[in-house]
């Protein structure tokens, strides 16, 4: 196979620079990028500069779709997908390749336009481009040697991942002032296999209102606000469709009215597809038991200052990505056990389509029933209360949407990069 073939050329370090030589007397390969993620387009069109790249799929020779996830190291890993069109219709090759937490932008985007030369060159000589390719070997080992397996890497750390860091705003005019600092401080594992994590955070906002009423008096109200929250989960693979976990949270929130609140969790989730086609598609369905130990600030709209409730999730959630757009659609169900009336219904959907040419549809749209906020203070909030934000309001739904069209025409060349003025 092609793609065989150029992977020994990589293991043996080959480097593939692409010459910008203008191709004359036939037909240059027309590729549409497809960045879904972590993608510098206009560095990769001023770097292979022999091929076309259109701005409309279905007139192209590739499509190209990218894919990035983050990695349990922070870095991330890639997926190209070369997709054949027209002539080369029926013709798919896969790159993957990872990158370290710590490269830059200008390593990632180097790395990226290197493999996307990779997958390319069985296209370029289809096409009869090979003239226009020079390929130069920079390893030492020899070719024999390419074959002998590849001793495992030793991490010193054994694949753990720690970050820290501290941030704050300010901001101030004539009657207002808001100010805000959080910290946090996580370690993580993650393999295959294991996902193990520990986070904390906290945080502290300050807002000061100046009202000023027809007399001229002024009055200032603060509102502040904290909050800290510790979590530490663990998560098991068992086999290709099968996950359990578990997770405990210790949580504050002066606004949610969160003295403190103790949150454990266990589960079991399932993958109709196996989990290594998540980049293309994912069909989740997890189901979730839990136990919450609540005190409160004020007393609630059930007379409780402190209670201790079992509970139950299910979730389900389906992503599919291909070159015509992409479609997701998720719901979640949870109650509490005791009563099942408090309860909460959720659904989320999005979709983007490539319909034909230049046309696009974009949609998202989301909608909640709330029956489970049974941690609100049993008094009603004042106006200042409501206009200030001092405190979670009672609330029975949640509803958004967003939708649009697009349509592009004219050249479907998209070959240049001009940067000025930027």
């Amino acid at each position: 196979m092609r793609i065989q073939c150029l992977l020994i050329l990589f293991l043996t370090g080959c480097s593939l620079s692409l010459c910008s030589q203008t191709i004359t007397g036939k037909s240059r390969l027309k590729v549409f990028l497809d960045c879904k993620s972590y993608c510098d387009a206009d560095f990769i069109r001023s770097e292979i500069n022999i091929v076309d790249f259109l701005n409309q799929r279905q007139t192209a020779d590739v499509h190209v779709l990218n894919f990035a996830t983050e990695t349990g190291g922070g870095g991330l890993a890639y997926e190209l997908i070369l997709l054949g069109q027209n002539n080369f219709a029926g013709k798919k090759d896969t790159l993957r390749f990872s990158i370290a937490a710590n490269s830059t932008e200008f390593d990632r985007r180097i790395l990226l336009a290197k493999y996307l030369k990779l997958g390319l060159v069985p296209y370029l000589t289809a096409n009869n481009d090979v003239e226009n390719l020079q390929i130069t070997m920079l390893g030492k080992t020899a070719l024999k040697d390419s074959t002998k397996k590849t001793p495992a890497v030793k991490d010193p750390w054994n694949y753990w991942v720690f970050n820290t860091g501290i941030s704050g705003y300010y901001s101030s005019d004539a009657v207002y002032q808001s100010s805000n600092i959080n910290g946090k401080f996580s370690a993580n594992k993650i393999t295959e296999q294991v996902k193990f994590g520990f986070e904390a955070a906290a945080g502290r906002d300050r807002s000061v209102f100046t009202f000023e009423d027809s007399a001229g008096n002024k009055e200032k109200i603060k509102v502040l606000n904290s909050n800290y929250n510790v979590n530490q989960y663990y998560i098991l693979a068992l086999g290709k469709h099968w996950s359990w976990g578990y997770q405990a949270i210790l949580h504050r929130n002066t606004f949610s009215n969160f003295k403190n609140q103790l949150f454990l969790e266990s589960g079991i989730e399932y993958n109709v597809f196996p989990y290594k086609q998540f980049n293309t598609k994912l069909f989740t369905i997890s189901y979730i038991l839990n136990l919450r130990n609540n005190r409160y600030y004020d007393t609630t709209l059930y007379d409780r200052i402190k209670e201790t409730r079992m509970g139950q999730e299910v979730n389900a959630k389906f992503t599919y990505k291909q070159k015509w757009g992409s479609v997701q659609v998720s719901a979640k169900y949870r109650s509490y056990l005791h009563n099942l009336d408090f309860f909460n219904l959720g659904a989320n959907a999005s979709c983007e389509l490539q319909v034909s040419g230049g046309f696009s549809v974009f949609i998202y749209t989301s909608a909640e029933l709330v029956r489970d906020q049974i941690y609100l203070p049993k008094g009603g909030a004042t106006q200042q209360e409501v206009l200030t934000r001092r405190r979670q309001l009672e609330s029975g739904y949640n509803f958004q949407t967003n939708l649009g069209i697009n349509y592009r025409f004219g050249s479907r060349l998209n070959n240049f990069v001009n940067p000025r003025f930027n």
